[in-house]
């Protein structure tokens, strides 16, 4: 395709301006990192205290997980929440002060009260470590047997292996001499 001629036969000059050099690109300034979000600063000077909190009998559940939830959101200033399975009725609570417990508590659906005064550590000890029944054993005591096929029997105990902790029973309630080997810990000493 040839190019358009201007009236008098010739071809226009074509207009050419000067390229302006291109602006030197500023460095970007460098973006700042968010701050981080600072999180509730909780007392921790080592003296915690443990404390007994009543609730209403069956909802000790419910109770220890709104306690760890509100411990999540870090409204509260405990250290931690125990629910004792023996402990019917009672939730312990580990904080610094007794401020501290009750602001924890307070509002919270099934808690009763508090018990007076501090739980020492002794006192709640029984309940956290499981003691090995085997050690409790002896040959001719009576037991009743807690679980398994034989649950709900009496027996008379004929030998303790303390290695396995297992004890051999004669079942009292079978009308003849059965021995069975059983799990110490599906036995409970009856009391003479």
């Amino acid at each position: 395709m040839s190019e358009p001629e201007s009236s008098d036969g010739q071809q226009p000059e074509s207009i050419t301006e000067p390229v302006a050099e291109p602006e030197p690109v500023a460095e970007p300034e460098p973006v700042a990192e968010p701050e981080p979000v600072a999180e509730p600063k909780m007392e921790t000077d080592g003296n915690s205290h443990l404390f007994a909190v009543r609730t209403t009998g069956g909802q000790e559940k419910i109770v220890m997980r709104l306690l760890e939830a509100r411990i999540k959101m870090g409204k509260i200033n405990i250290q931690s929440v125990v629910l004792l399975s023996d402990l019917k009725g009672y939730v312990v609570v580990e904080a610094q002060n007794v401020s501290a417990m009750f602001d924890a508590i307070q509002g919270i659906r099934h808690v009763r009260g508090q018990l007076r005064g501090e739980l020492t550590y002794n006192e709640i000890d029984k309940y956290l470590i499981k003691k090995s029944t085997v050690s409790e054993l002896a040959v001719e005591n009576t037991v009743e047997i807690i679980g398994g096929p034989f649950k709900g029997m009496k027996a008379t105990i004929t030998r303790v292996d303390q290695e396995k902790e297992e004890a051999t029973v004669i079942l009292l309630d079978a009308t003849y001499q059965l021995p069975v080997t059983v799990d110490a810990n599906y036995l409970k000493l009856v009391p003479a």
